[in-house]
């Protein structure tokens, strides 16, 4: 199958999927796979892990239903396969109240690992809104995201955008806070 006619979304709904999406090096191949098919030899060298462990997370993708094969060819008498995303966008479930959200933990791990030279916009900002605003301002967000993942060309450098809009959880402080 052609990646251009892979489904737009996949929700991750299985306990077996939710398991494979919390592993960081298979958030890292999944990343490896958003734009263009890659071979296990490929993955490993993008992701820095031996061919054997980089094998064993795309089984376990694979297993998942989050990747899947979409070419074979035929190298020294060895069937060389292509890897790519089941689906355009994986949608997770929300987590549950106090859950940590695996997406923002794997976010963090990877801005924590890219070199602080390399170009990091981080900002966080408190802000006050109305409920329209609130919405407003998230389907801004999703909107815009969208837009610069159009304009993405496999052929460029890597980036990651995340963000979160979400209302704090009133009248808790915060581990350590003074009272």
């Amino acid at each position: 199958m052609p990646t251009d006619e892979l489904p737009e979304t996949l929700h991750v709904t299985t306990d077996e999927q939710l398991r494979a999406v919390s592993s960081l090096t298979r958030h890292r191949i999944m990343a490896v796979l958003r734009f263009e098919p890659a071979t296990i030899t490929q993955i490993a060298e993008r992701v820095g892990l031996a061919k054997g462990s980089s094998s064993y997370h795309v089984r376990l993708l694979e297993r998942a239903g989050l990747v899947k094969v979409v070419r074979t060819r035929k190298v020294r008498g060895v069937t060389e396969r292509y890897y790519a995303m089941a689906a355009r966008t994986l949608v997770l479930p929300d987590p549950g109240e106090g859950g940590p959200d695996v997406l923002m933990r794997h976010a963090v791990a990877d801005l924590e690992a890219a070199p602080a030279d390399g170009g990091r916009h981080v900002r966080m900002a408190h802000l006050r809104l109305t409920e329209d605003q609130f919405a407003e301002l998230g389907a801004r967000l999703e909107a815009l995201a969208d837009e610069y993942r159009e304009l993405s060309d496999p052929s460029l450098p890597d980036a990651s955008l995340v963000f979160a809009l979400f209302r704090p959880a009133r009248g808790e402080q915060a581990e350590g806070e003074v009272k």
